[in-house]
C-alpha cells in the first residue's frame, strides 16, 4: 500500500502500540498503566523504559544514571553550553534556550553523533571479530574507509571521566562485557598508530551501553539528554547578568580587511 491508500487508511485515527491517554481515567504506557504499575519508577528508569520497553537492573539503572551525571559540565565556554548562556542573556525562555542547546549537542565532532557513530561500530566490529577476524583487522579496515568515533579529544586526549565511570562499571559487577573488552582493544591499536587516539567518554558510554543490551537507535535516543544538566546553570547564571554581557565581541576581535576608514561627507 502506498501513495493516497496509504494516507487514507492512516486518517481520522492513530495506531499506536506506545501508549495512550485516556482522560480523568488513566494511561497506558507501553502497555502498562502509568499511574498503578508505574509509579514508583524515576524518571531515568522510565525514560530508558520508553526507549526499550524493557525493565532494568538497580545496578544497570545506577550505571545508566552515571552516564548522565559524569558529564554534566556547567562550563558555558562549551559549545552547545554556550548556546543555553547566549539564551539565557538574551532573555529567551528556559524551554528555548535548552531546546537550541540540545540542537548543539548532535554535533558531527562532539556530544551524539559521535555516541552513535561508536556503538555503531562496535556492535558491527563485535559481530566480525565473532567470525573470526582479528581487532587488528577490523580496525585498520574500518581506518581505509571512515575515523572511528569515540577515540582522540580535543585540548588533551586524557578524558577525565572515564577512570569514574569505569570505576563505578566494576563495583557493580557490569565491567565485563564483551563491548567493552572490545572497546579497550580497539584503544590498544589506535594507540598504537597514533598517541593520541585514546579512548574517550563516547566510546565507552556505547561499549557499556551495547553491554546492556541498547541498539544503535537506543542509545541515539538515551544519550539526547545527556548534557543537559550541565546547560541549566549556564543559563540560569546567563540570565542573572546584564543582558547582553555573556561573550561579548569587542569590534578588535573582527578581522576586517575591508576599504580603509573613511569621513562621511557633510551634508552642505
Amino acid at each position: 500500500m502506498k501513495g493516497p491508500a496509504l494516507l487514507q487508511a492512516a486518517a481520522d485515527k492513530l495506531s499506536t502500540r506506545m501508549g495512550q491517554c485516556f482522560v480523568g481515567s488513566r494511561t497506558v504506557f507501553r502497555g502498562r498503566d502509568l499511574h498503578a504499575d508505574l509509579r514508583d519508577m524515576d524518571w531515568v528508569e522510565l525514560y530508558i523504559f520508553a526507549i526499550t520497553g524493557r525493565e532494568f537492573s538497580r545496578n544497570q539503572l545506577q550505571l545508566l544514571h552515571a552516564m548522565w551525571v559524569y558529564t554534566s559540565y556547567p562550563d558555558a565556554r562549551l559549545w552547545n553550553n554556550r548556546v543555553a548562556a547566549l539564551a539565557g542573556s538574551t532573555r529567551s525562555t528556559p524551554a528555548l534556550g535548552m531546546s537550541a542547546a540540545l540542537g548543539m549537542s548532535e554535533a558531527v565532532v562532539y556530544g551524539g553523533h559521535p555516541c552513535v557513530r561508536a556503538i555503531d561500530f562496535l556492535l558491527s566490529a563485535q559481530g566480525a571479530v565473532a567470525a573470526g577476524a582479528t581487532v587488528d583487522d577490523v580496525v585498520r579496515e574500518e581506518l581505509k574507509h571512515r575515523r572511528i568515533f569515540g577515540y582522540g579529544r580535543p585540548i588533551n586526549s586524557v578524558d577525565e571521566r572515564l577512570p569514574w565511570l569505569i570505576a563505578l562499571a566494576r563495583d557493580l559487577g557490569l565491567d565485563q562485557g564483551p563491548h567493552l573488552a572490545l572497546a579497550l582493544e580497539v584503544e590498544r591499536v589506535l594507540v598504537g598508530i597514533d598517541a593520541r587516539l585514546k579512548m574517550n567518554y563516547a566510546a565507552l558510554t556505547a561499549a557499556l551501553a551495547a553491554d546492556l543490551g541498547l541498539s544503535v537507535r537506543e542509545f541515539h535516543h538515551f544519550q539526547v539528554p545527556m548534557l543537559l544538566a550541565g546547560m541549566t546553570p549556564c543559563f540560569i547564571e546567563a540570565s542573572e547578568r546584564p543582558a547582553g554581557t555573556v561573550f561579548p565581541l569587542s569590534s578588535d576581535h573582527i578581522a576586517y580587511e575591508g576599504p580603509a576608514r573613511r569621513r562621511w561627507p557633510q551634508r552642505s
